[in-house]
């Protein structure tokens, strides 16, 4: 295994009790993000008719997932802003931050008038709130990813990022589930007049749990040997900008080859099956279930196996996989029922695989004075760029080509960056995090000397 970057000062490794409290504190934030992303999308037929005007339900609909698709093209200004932020000032603050901004703003649109009582400004105001999550959104993955790779024991920092996964695969679960049990419980005229509304008042609890122990934590050792040596940098982005473009564009190629296949894989593929294969609804949501929870036991296995035998050998191993069955996969799923779960199984195990990986290397990848900056400003644009595309752009494109095996192509575009990216890094496995430069006035030059 390479070396790296030695640490001036090894951190304290936690406790087994507090490195319980700090994988909680990462991990809340992205449940709270995806069960509200869940319940947005699966209530998004209920969600259009109470909150546009019901002359044309098409129109409607394509409103509210125009509202979701502006919430995606937000992030990236969260990210500028969070990111740098939290380099700045330390990932608890911008943990705390960003979580009652979700939840605050979550409760709000469960607490929101309809189009029958307020009119145009319904719309409007539902409109400003998905701004504000997605706003929020954009500072979530960088404070939690760099929070948790700076808590984790060295040896063990795989394993412990990897939750950050688990947290988003558990809240795409938990909305998925709400969904069923209302849409089982209620009939349409109680959804739609009131039922819509208690996934998103449920995120309020959530989200004060969050933020309870969120603020109770304390900031990372890492940060906290920035702030001792005076050398937090004034302006982070700048510094990333300056000098680690290389590490921002190699994170950037991991990231890619996790957004589109987690999207190809776990929201498309329920439209695939029912509109290409005839599946029906209730099948092509039982097969995204059991995916997730596959994913629930395999991504910390596989965030395990990268502490013993690196990043770069899972990685490569889950983008190389993808890439041999990506295109088979889709011709497996046109033999039937049995095919598709084998496929989608596969396809699955791959996604796991990367989801293991892809956070804690990238996290290794940048200094500890631009690591908040380089997660969240990385992890945003690609996201914007190529993960709230997915459903658009393969629709367009089967309709092009006449084609349905193009998901897999498709797929395989953005493994190729993967493994690009992943041949050019180094193994950064059981490596210190808080490196020579972190600690170096020169580092920033609008840094003041430390003190003496």
């Amino acid at each position: 295994m390479a070396t790296s970057h030695h640490s001036p000062a090894a951190p304290d490794a936690p406790s087994p009790a507090g490195l319980r409290r700090s994988v909680a504190a990462g991990a809340v934030g992205v449940f709270v993000h995806w069960f509200d992303w869940a319940a947005y999308a699966y209530l998004a037929d209920t969600v259009a008719t109470v909150f546009f005007p019901a002359e044309n339900s098409t129109t409607g609909l394509l409103a509210v997932f125009g509202v979701f698709a502006v919430s995606f093209g937000i992030r990236p200004l969260g990210a500028a802003v969070f990111g740098p932020l939290g380099d700045r000032i330390g990932r608890k603050r911008t943990l705390s931050l960003v979580i009652f901004l979700m939840s605050g703003a979550t409760l709000a649109i469960g607490l929101l008038p309809g189009y029958a009582s307020i009119g145009i400004a319904a719309p409007v105001l539902l409109v400003a709130l998905r701004l504000v999550q997605g706003f929020a959104a954009g500072g979530e993955f960088g404070s939690a990813a760099s929070f948790l790779a700076e808590t984790a024991p060295r040896r063990r920092r795989g394993f412990g990022v990897s939750w950050l996964e688990v947290g988003s695969l558990l809240g795409f679960l938990a909305g998925s589930f709400a969904f069923l049990l209302l849409s089982v419980g209620l009939d349409a005229a109680q959804l739609t007049e009131w039922g819509w509304r208690i996934p998103f008042l449920v995120s309020a609890p959530l989200g004060i749990i969050g933020f309870i122990i969120r603020n109770k934590i304390e900031d990372t050792p890492e940060y906290r040997a920035l702030e001792a040596a005076d050398t937090v940098p004034r302006s982070p982005a700048r510094e990333l900008l300056r000098t680690h473009r290389r590490e921002l564009l190699q994170a950037a190629g991991l990231m890619t080859a996790m957004h589109v296949p987690f999207y190809v894989v776990l929201t498309y593929l329920v439209t695939y099956e029912t509109d290409h294969l005839g599946h029906s609804a209730g099948s092509a949501g039982l097969l995204s279930t059991a995916i997730s929870l596959l994913g629930l036991v395999l991504v910390p296995l596989f965030g395990g196996l990268s502490d013993r035998v690196g990043r770069k050998p899972v990685f490569i191993g889950a983008t190389g996989g993808l890439l041999v069955v990506a295109t088979p996969a889709f011709l497996l799923m046109r033999t039937g029922i049995v095919g598709t779960w084998i496929a989608g199984l596969l396809l699955g195990a791959c996604l796991a695989a990367i989801l293991g990986t892809y956070a804690v290397w990238s996290a290794e990848i940048f200094p500890t004075r631009t690591r908040q900056s380089g997660l969240s400003i990385g992890y945003n644009v690609t996201a914007a760029l190529f993960a709230g595309t997915v459903p658009y752009v393969l629709t367009v494109l089967i309709s092009a080509t006449g084609s349905t095996l193009v998901p897999g192509p498709y797929m395989m575009i953005f493994a190729v960056g993967g493994l690009v990216a992943a041949l050019t890094l180094r193994e950064t496995a059981g490596t210190a995090l808080l490196r020579a430069e972190d600690l170096s006035p020169a580092a920033d030059p609008d840094a003041e000397p430390a003190r003496i």
